[in-house]
């Protein structure tokens, strides 16, 4: 009989874990809402099209063709802002359509206050435009109800990922939802487990909503971890302050209620300029660097013929682990995969090669590929080595909020790195002043607050604290 060791254990809910994780659907999305938006701009346009043809007998006649493309903009800024181009609108047509009309509705509105007070009302045919309007009404519902009827037909109305977490609170049947139990999972939202923090933000990934029913004495903790993650979670519950909840939601058909506990650090919008920028800057970097980087790595090679790379485990967003490059700037033999000593001043075990791009942060630039990659960012919080610890204390044991800073992707410079906080950590100011700015950043984030960080990372590649 095979015994059960934690290995094999561990092993089994790896590969659990492996069974459960869901492709994300925010792709998909995106793509649906472009569709939309290029369908509404066609629609516009032929029904005012079509009302030029039967009031002025003309098709594409330019003065209604004129109020169209004057009122288009308009339509486009209210519908981003006001839910048309919503998840609701993917699986809940009479919603799409009530939010579709309100923005044409509202549009034709400014268009004909403006056009009032510039004197221009004459540029267009009342009878035209009217019918024009009433034509892309019809269009926008008729293009809506079919829209949920192919979402319905293509992806079986499925629209988002929801996940349950049962670990022993009342029963919670969402519809369409994957729950699973902590139990089985060995999800513990007290404990300071790397691997088992890993674990649940691979469960984590890709979930759009997520909800735990637990007992009084672990929502607090849960809350806490899923703020950590950087997740939508919610957690049945009655009302608690301490669970600093930001809303409630009822479901009525279920007879229950739930605390909304963390909403993510970013939107959509604020995720898509995000990734923009970081291609964008990695893309120009690597292309811009590339003899740098070819000119280090034989360097490396030609000192000891080791590797050129250096493959840490770190933990990266939502407290899930990914490999981190870094050019080997130490000897092969005296590598710290586990990141339990930190490089101190004259360290032994750095080459010479090593001691120069540490000293000037080249050894970081491989990390391009990572931002590339999608594991981490331009500009967020550094990842740390999982042995990393100050004054003898683990990072997390010093302060629990340090799992909070992983809700955002890791960075390749960061708002501690510009304000001097580099080097080892031999005191736990060391890690507390690290955090609070990495805090700072998570909750203050702005694309323009990324381009300063960019810039002042140029003076302070080579500081006193990098070696």
């Amino acid at each position: 009989m095979n015994r059960v060791t934690p290995k094999l254990l561990e092993s089994v809910r790896h590969q659990a874990v492996e069974n459960k994780i869901v492709p994300s659907l925010e792709r998909r999305r995106l793509r649906a809402y472009a569709l939309m938006l290029v369908a509404d701009g066609v629609l516009f346009n032929i029904s005012f099209a079509l009302a030029a043809l039967l009031w002025e007998g003309r098709w594409w006649e330019p003065r209604t063709m004129l109020a169209a493309q004057a009122m288009l903009p308009a339509f486009f800024t209210i519908a981003l802002y006001n839910g048309t181009y919503g998840v609701a609108a993917l699986n809940d047509w009479l919603h799409a359509t009530r939010k579709s009309l309100i923005a044409l509705v509202i549009s034709a509105g400014l268009i004909n206050f403006v056009a009032f007070y510039t004197k221009s009302n004459d540029d267009f045919s009342r009878a035209s435009v009217t019918l024009g309007l009433t034509f892309t009404a019809l269009a926008l519902v008729i293009f809506r109800r079919i829209t949920v009827g192919l979402v319905e037909m293509r992806w079986g109305g499925r629209v988002m990922n929801r996940l349950v977490i049962d670990d022993g609170g009342s029963d919670f049947p969402f519809d369409g939802a994957v729950v699973i139990s902590a139990a089985e999972f060995n999800l513990d939202p007290g404990s300071h487990d790397p691997f088992m923090l890993d674990r649940l933000g691979k469960l984590l990934r890709n979930q759009d909503q997520v909800v735990v029913s637990c007992p009084r004495e672990r929502r607090e903790n849960w809350a806490f971890l899923l703020k950590s993650a950087g997740v939508y979670g919610e957690i049945v519950s009655e009302p608690a302050h301490s669970l600093g909840a930001v809303g409630v939601h009822r479901y009525d058909e279920l007879d229950r209620t739930t605390l909304v506990v963390s909403t993510g650090p970013l939107g959509l919008r604020a995720r898509i300029l995000k990734r923009a920028f970081d291609v964008a800057v990695a893309g120009s970097a690597l292309l811009a660097l590339s003899p740098l980087l070819l000119v280090v790595a034989l360097l490396i090679k030609l000192e000891d013929g080791g590797p050129v790379l250096f493959i840490q485990r770190r933990m990266g967003r939502g407290n899930q682990f990914f490999d981190m490059f870094k050019f080997r700037s130490m000897r092969e033999e005296k590598l710290d995969h586990s990141g339990n000593r930190s490089a101190s001043r004259d360290d032994d075990r750095v080459t010479r090669i090593g001691a120069f791009i540490r000293r000037t942060s080249i050894d970081e630039l491989p990390q391009i590929i990572n931002v590339l990659k999608g594991d981490m960012s331009i500009v967020g919080p550094r990842p740390h080595a999982l042995g990393s610890q100050a004054n003898n204390k683990y990072f997390w044991d010093i302060d629990r909020k340090y799992w909070q800073r992983h809700c955002l992707k890791p960075g390749l410079t960061g708002l501690a790195q510009v304000r001097g906080y580099r080097g080892a950590t031999e005191k736990e100011r060391d890690l507390t002043d690290r955090l609070q700015s990495d805090l700072e950043y998570v909750a203050g984030w702005s694309l323009r607050r990324d381009i300063e960080i960019v810039m002042r990372t140029v003076m302070v590649l080579k500081h006193e604290n990098a070696y």
